[in-house]
């Protein structure tokens, strides 16, 4: 069974789903290091979010790629 994330983009304003494998979770020291990021499916435009908490217990239990830095 796959994960479906749903997520939207600030430049296109489009809604959709993402797989794990579309999705890049990044964990730093602070709010401002952690984040999500994906490329829009629609307008192909970068994005990039904050993860907080929850965020990253949802991501990481669907399997979505971790890079952890200090």
């Amino acid at each position: 069974m796959s994960v479906a994330f749903k997520a939207s983009c600030p430049d296109c304003r489009a809604r959709f789903e993402l797989d794990a494998g579309s999705l890049r979770l990044a964990i730093g020291g602070s709010r401002r290091t952690t984040f999500y990021s994906f490329t829009c499916p629609e307008c192909e435009a970068p994005v990039r979010k904050p993860a907080g908490e929850r965020i990253v217990e949802l991501l990481t239990g669907g399997g979505v790629s971790t890079l952890r830095s200090v």
